[in-house]
């Protein structure tokens, strides 16, 4: 199969995914095989749902507009022109997936497939409803992919390569399980803001979608803030008064409930509104309704601190303050070619 073959099938699969990017579905006429494939799709969005209580329709359609965006031909094209795709020999690469948010290893999942290699996929038992539904689209708008996708819910076998992504702790189970495998493991990383103190009411608004956006549970959400000495909040907790209707959904209260709790009773300082809690920390990852913060001195000292740090770290959100920085609001849209922990996919695939 050629590459302009399996853009044109992951281009289709965009076009698919699109009449479900909105809360309002829109079922369209043009779209190949949706007959077959429409209703099925919106059944798997609901028992994804009901099956994980921080899946919620909001977030799912969050996740697949973000994917339709990506999976048009023109990105396609773009991520692809960078690499020679000329493999001799095909892989059967694994793929373990975390399951944090909605299709979460989803790029590694399309990476694999328009590298030109095989994929075998065991994914997370918190988002298993979504990702094989796709996948068989993906196989009727292209058959060449049939025989190319294989799920397995047990032991991986036959495969000559993994990228698994999981906490710190079962990372060190992968590097030592798969020693002897070329492999991508992912540990654990959290995402951080710098800010200045001169932020618009609408950087601050924007910041708010990098904290609150699948309830803080992603990677690149931001769980730690850096802020300068004497920083006052309250521009901060104005700009974040619109998402206090997070605290009716049940999941999200119960962590706010019993982390402020936790505090409280260890006669820790924070602050609060009723839906959000800042805590002076240390620490890069902060429990859910959490944000930690920590005071600096001066931009460069503290430049050099992140870059340190830079492992444990996703993604850097600021204005003017180090190269690589995302803006304020972006954290969850990454592009195709934005990698995970800084590490080339594609390039790794291609040299197996």
């Amino acid at each position: 199969m050629e590459l302009q073959q399996r853009i044109n099938a992951f281009a289709k699969l965009g076009t698919f995914i699109n009449q479900f990017s909105s809360e309002e579905y829109d079922k369209q006429d043009n779209i190949p095989h949706n007959d077959l494939f429409f209703d099925g799709f919106k059944h798997q969005i609901k028992l994804a749902q009901e099956y994980n209580g921080w899946f919620t329709k909001k977030n799912i359609v969050f996740a697949l507009n973000g994917w339709h965006n990506s999976l048009i031909e023109s990105n396609l094209t773009k991520w692809t022109s960078n690499y020679n795709f000329n493999i001799k020999n095909p892989k059967n690469v694994a793929i373990i997936m975390a399951g944090n948010i909605p299709l979460v290893g989803f790029h590694d999942f399309i990476s694999v497939l328009i590298s030109g290699h095989s994929v075998l996929v065991k994914q997370s038992s918190n988002d298993k409803h979504l990702l094989p539904f796709l996948a068989k689209y993906l196989e009727h708008v292209e058959p060449e992919f049939k025989g190319k996708i294989t799920f397995t819910e047990g032991k991986l076998e036959q495969f000559d390569a993994v990228i698994a992504t999981g906490s710190s702790n079962t990372a060190r189970y992968f590097e030592y399980y798969f020693k002897n495998k070329p492999s991508i493991i992912r540990k654990n990383r959290n995402s951080v803001a710098v800010i200045s103190g001169n932020e618009t009411k609408e950087a601050l608004e924007n910041l708010t979608e990098d904290i609150f956006r699948y309830y803080g549970l992603g990677c690149r959400n931001v769980s730690k803030l850096f802020v300068p000495k004497d920083y006052k909040f309250d521009a901060f907790f104005e700009a974040i008064y619109k998402w206090h209707p997070i605290i009716n959904e049940a999941k999200y209260a119960n962590n706010y409930d019993y982390n402020k709790a936790v505090y409280l009773m260890s006669e820790f300082d924070m602050l609060e509104n009723g839906f959000l809690m800042i805590k002076e920390d240390k620490s890069f990852a902060s429990p859910i309704a959490t944000v930690f913060y920590e005071f600096y001195n001066d931009s460069k000292t503290l430049e050099i601190t992140l870059k340190n740090e830079a492992e444990n770290i996703q993604c850097i959100v600021a204005k003017d303050f180090t190269e690589n920085e995302i803006q304020f609001g972006q954290t969850q849209k990454p592009e195709l070619w934005d990698y995970a922990d800084n590490l080339d996919t594609i390039a790794f695939l291609l040299k197996l």
